[in-house]
């Protein structure tokens, strides 16, 4: 799999995906010198870790014979505050309408804690999940 990517000016990119054609846009956050109008970089790193989260637990529940249809996961992005720029932590707070047993709640949540994306990233970024079932 591929990502075009073209620099558009003014700290702007397009990111096109090589098998569907689906595109996506950053830019540079108002805080780094961009105007803040779409996801920035980290931002999409942000959200690749929630969105990987839920769908692993998605495939998961699946084979399981559950469904977690309307579960939400917030995820807080906080970079560091000294240099080099990059990200320092994320939160990523989980929200389900479902109640599950002890068991099979314990068992998703491995599951997304063991997603590809989180297990790519660099150690020295910490990542908290906390979760919320049975509640919208």
């Amino acid at each position: 799999m591929e990502i075009e990517i073209e620099y558009l000016g003014n700290l702007e990119t397009k990111c096109v995906h090589g098998e569907n054609g689906s595109v996506v846009f950053t830019d540079a956050p108002k805080d780094n010198q961009g105007k803040g109008e779409n996801f920035s970089p980290t931002d999409l790193f942000a959200a690749s870790l929630g969105s990987c989260v839920l769908t692993i637990m998605g495939i998961y529940a699946k084979k399981i014979g559950v469904d977690i249809t309307g579960t939400k996961i917030q995820v807080t992005k906080e970079m560091a505050k000294i240099p080099p720029r990059r990200i320092q932590h994320l939160k990523c707070v989980l929200t389900s309408p479902h109640f599950f047993t002890s068991d099979v709640a314990e068992k998703l949540q491995q599951a997304g804690e063991h997603c590809p994306v989180h297990l790519s990233l660099h150690p020295d970024i910490t990542c908290e999940f906390i979760y919320h079932w049975g509640q919208k």
